[in-house]
């Protein structure tokens, strides 16, 4: 099945437009480290990511042996908030899909990120201007985080799209959830973080794309 936006494009963050492993990672690890911990690899702090800052904390002080102090995340999004633009750079070739891409649909992000550091990610890296303030959902306003499909039904119905007309892309199994919930198409790309560990072409009915490039072809 192939994905086949004819109205709305919705994609995931972390993983989907941006590499961002690296700066999350480094930002947990020095969180880690003040609380006497030892550093997770990259590779492990990213098979964390997906499902909030909450939940990223809460596993990587399990996977640390630690106990959380009751600040952690609130300590973590200070850090982070310091760094996320130290290494998160768009894939390659990114903003060059999204420049083709809008000229065939309406674009939104629809990510469990905090709002505030969304914004600054796309505004710092040059991809706000492919998605209005209205078509960006993060993970701490009012509606549920992925995989539970609040959000994308809210972006659906602000570009006047049904199920049959929007794609949602992402990297990870609970974006392929949200979409399911939502009844959408579903692109999973596998150059990101979130299938890390989890067998992406054992997602039956999915188109899969290697390469930012390879959506042009897909969407």
């Amino acid at each position: 099945m192939h994905c086949v936006a004819r109205r709305l494009i919705v994609f995931d963050l972390d993983g989907t437009l941006v590499a961002s492993r690296g700066d999350l990672a480094d930002s947990m690890n020095r969180l880690l480290a003040s609380c006497g911990a030892e550093p997770l690899s990259e590779e492990t702090i990213g098979r964390l990511v997906g499902e909030g800052a909450a939940t990223l904390v809460r596993r990587a002080f399990e996977q640390a042996h630690r106990e959380p102090p009751a600040d952690a995340l609130d300590r973590f999004l200070a850090i982070y908030h310091e760094h996320l633009l130290d290494r998160t750079r768009p894939y390659r070739g990114i903003p060059e899909v999204l420049g083709r891409l809008r000229a065939r649909a309406a674009l939104a992000v629809l990510t469990n990120k905090p709002l505030d550091a969304t914004r600054r990610v796309l505004a710092g890296l040059d991809l706000a201007p492919f998605f209005p303030d209205d078509r960006v959902v993060g993970g701490d306003g009012p509606f549920a985080r992925k995989p539970d499909p609040a959000g994308l039904r809210h972006l659906m119905a602000a570009a006047s799209a049904t199920p049959a007309e929007t794609t949602l892309v992402g990297d990870s199994m609970i974006d392929w959830r949200t979409g399911k919930n939502a009844g959408v198409r579903v692109c999973l790309v596998r150059y990101g973080f979130g299938f890390e560990g989890v067998p992406i072409d054992q997602v039956g009915g999915e188109s899969i794309v290697d390469a930012p490039d390879g959506l042009l072809r897909t969407l």
